[in-house]
């Protein structure tokens, strides 16, 4: 099947959200999903992004069901290593069900991997939910190490309340 990966434009905001909640949904979390393409087109498609898209099309001819040519995304942003250097960290890789096995997902991540290649990062990097063995098969194969597992790594994060006496506790200027 024919399909083209490309920078995700302001204009795809809509199709991307609607993919956003789709993967919410697969992973048994739609109500953690708070944000519109209002604020995908606010805060990708600023002066400073904070993230970067890429989409996957397909041709007319080979729409979805519901009718969406658009049917993957991959959003991602740099980071730091202080041991390493510059990184980029794959936030989101979506496909559609349908689209699935057809190498959409794995030209989705070649290219985030590019891009990065471009800007000198030394790594990609990815969550999984530990229950999503088919996603963490298909990155294992590809060549990530699972890092949970070699090095002991938890993933952690403040949010709500945590996150504003948090920040609550920081010195005054």
């Amino acid at each position: 099947m024919k399909f083209k990966i490309r920078t995700a434009k302001q204009e795809d905001c809509k199709e991307i959200s609607r993919m956003i909640m789709d993967l919410a949904v697969y992973e048994k979390m739609p109500e953690q999903v708070k944000i519109s393409h209002r604020e995908l087109e606010r805060d990708g498609f600023c002066h400073n992004p904070f993230f970067e898209c890429l989409v996957a099309e397909v041709p007319e001819e080979h729409k979805s069901s519901q009718g969406h040519t658009t049917v993957g995304y991959a959003l991602y942003f740099y980071t730091y290593s202080t041991w390493k250097g510059p990184s980029v960290f794959i936030e989101d890789l979506y496909v559609m069900p349908e689209y699935r096995g057809k190498g959409i997902g794995s030209s989705l991540m070649a290219k985030v991997a590019q891009v990065g290649k471009e800007k000198q990062c030394v790594r990609l990097q990815l969550s999984v939910l530990d229950w999503n063995t088919p996603s963490l098969d298909f990155y294992v194969r590809k060549g990530a190490q699972d890092l949970t597992a070699s090095e002991g790594w938890h993933a952690l994060r403040f949010d709500g309340e945590a996150l504003d006496k948090l920040a609550a506790e920081a010195p005054k200027d």
